[in-house]
């Protein structure tokens, strides 16, 4: 009886944040195959670790991290396989050359401007929310996203 609580309490929680784990982890995989393998990742480690969360209202922030764990490990496996990243298919937009060139400008950005901007546009988290994930402080988290989004804008008016 009690893992069937603890099971139920478990999708309670993840039938909330399911939609920003994906978007978060297909922009961050770039490949719709290798986000939904990365958020099935995160949720198996999430579900086996639940009963080690003492507050539940933290589940986001904490299932969130454990996503980002995976789409780096993934990619770190990518690299050593020395596998071509621009191989990975992109999704469809209705204006391609512009979606390109903001992707481009993004993936300029380094890795933790990137996590930082994607948490905040894909995943919809707070900066407080965005700092409990990374261990910063939030006014560092916010002041980052400004820089990264500056830096984007930068290369996007050349």
């Amino acid at each position: 009886r009690e893992v069937e609580e603890n099971m139920e309490e478990f999708m309670l929680c993840y039938e909330k944040v399911y939609p920003q784990l994906y978007r978060t982890a297909l922009y961050y995989m770039r490949n719709r195959q290798e986000a939904e393998d990365a958020v099935q990742d995160a949720v198996l480690t999430a579900y086996e670790k639940f009963y080690q969360l003492r507050d539940k209202e933290k589940f986001a922030p904490w299932i969130m991290q454990i996503l980002v764990n995976r789409c780096k490990r993934r990619m770190r496996e990518w690299f050593r396989k020395e596998e071509d990243i621009e191989q990975l298919s992109i999704s469809q937009e209705t204006d391609f050359a512009a979606a390109s060139a903001v992707r481009q400008a993004y993936w300029e950005l380094k890795e933790e401007e990137r996590l930082i901007v994607g948490l905040f546009v894909f995943g919809g988290y707070t900066s407080e929310e965005i700092a409990g994930i990374l261990n910063k402080n939030h006014s560092t988290v916010r002041s980052k996203y400004r820089r990264a989004l500056q830096k984007m804008r930068k290369k996007l008016e050349v």
